[in-house]
């Protein structure tokens, strides 16, 4: 019999939208994918040239469980050097991608019925994770109006004796907005720990993103590479922790993932010290897409209060469309040949909107842009 705990597990309805869209290609069907959140760029030559030379140097062989010393040196630099914030090698694990080191610190944090709040929307798998490992996620609604940023004074009316973190995501997905630094302030300094996903930092367009270690060292950040660095496939991902954190989550480590991939942590020291020029033009091409999308997406009469400025997302408001959005994302698939995620995907608060993804090329864009604007048009 399956477990129950794994019967419990939603799925990730965007999967379903994309297998679904690959189902209808092989039939035939020309579709415009701006439902899945992977950069369309190929990785730097810089990263899979330092990937090479890892393999030819025979980098094959289990690192130390907590990552090699070389990437955790580097990772503590970009921190120092991008947000003035302090941090110890020995306060670094590097794993296979981001959601193991998610599962590593909810296994090391969470107790059978702890809580950990989360924003509504939130991107899908948070609750997954925190239940799977007998937590229980609380939600807290935020709102287009305020850009979809937390209310302080909302996660203070959540937080009870059972709270053990906090977690905010900024740049976010689904929506591509931050978290302004007022606000991060005053949420640092709410008492529990806060847990803080990263992994869109570096793709921000207008104002600066924040990380949590400016405000407090009371805290948890999840990063890696495969956003900014166009290095979805090479999986590769690391938390930072308090030190008294660390050997516990260490020892889950050792036994269920051992060491990160040799290889790809050599690559990671490369991306973080040498792909700046590559990392820049990305970025210019990614604002170059969200400007025209956000245009395009107005023009047709779909909601967005406040631009989105970070990520590769567009959160657009389809409420006057539909309130079923996983029927409406699918006869948009169908009908106009055009892929986008349903906002059921991210929480009951997102009912009612379409995120965008904008990691795809500029002619795509403008034709799934076209498609969905002439479907528009006969729909209503």
């Amino acid at each position: 019999m399956v477990a129950s705990r794994t019967k419990e597990i939603t799925p990730f309805i965007v999967m379903d939208v994309l297998e679904k869209a690959h189902e209808m290609e092989r039939a035939g069907a020309d579709i415009i994918h701006l439902e899945v959140g992977e950069p369309d760029f190929d990785t730097p030559d810089c990263i899979k040239a330092a990937a090479c030379k890892a393999l030819d140097n025979g980098k094959t062989h289990y690192t130390h469980s907590l990552g090699a010393l070389t990437l955790r040196e580097a990772i503590c630099e970009h921190y120092h050097d991008t947000y003035g914030a302090t941090v110890d090698p020995e306060q670094v694990l590097v794993s296979s991608g981001t959601s193991p080191c998610m599962f590593v610190l909810f296994s090391a944090l969470l107790e059978i019925g702890d809580e950990v709040i989360i924003s509504d929307p939130h991107y899908a798998c948070y609750p997954n994770f925190i239940r799977f490992l007998q937590g229980e996620p609380v939600t807290v609604n935020v709102y287009e109006e305020d850009g979809f940023q937390y209310r302080p004074e909302a996660i203070k009316a959540k937080i009870t004796p059972r709270t053990q973190g906090i977690f905010i995501n900024s740049p976010s997905n689904p929506t591509g907005n931050l978290l302004s630094a007022a606000r991060m302030q005053k949420i640092a300094e709410l008492g529990p720990y806060i847990i803080s996903d990263e992994i869109y930092h570096g793709l921000v367009y207008e104002g600066k993103e924040h990380s949590i270690l400016e405000f407090t060292d009371h805290a948890f950040v999840l990063n890696g590479f495969s956003k900014l660095y166009a290095m979805t496939g090479l999986r590769l991902g690391y938390l930072i922790a308090p030190k008294e954190y660390i050997r516990p989550m260490q020892i889950i480590q050792q036994n269920f993932f051992i060491s990160a991939n040799s290889m790809v942590q050599q690559a990671g020291v490369a991306a973080l010290k040498e792909s700046a020029a590559d990392v820049a033009l990305m970025k210019k091409t990614y604002d170059e897409r969200r400007r025209f999308m956000i245009k395009r997406l107005k023009a047709m009469g779909l909601g967005i209060t406040v631009e989105p400025t970070g990520a590769f997302y567009v959160f657009a408001n389809a409420k006057h469309l539909s309130t079923d959005s996983y029927r409406l994302a699918f006869e948009i698939l169908e009908k106009a040949h055009v892929g986008v995620t349903p906002g059921i995907d991210f929480g009951a608060n997102a009912e009612g909107y379409l995120r965008f993804s904008y990691a795809n090329s500029m002619e795509n864009i403008a034709e799934g842009m076209n498609r969905l604007e002439r479907y528009l048009k006969k729909r209503a």
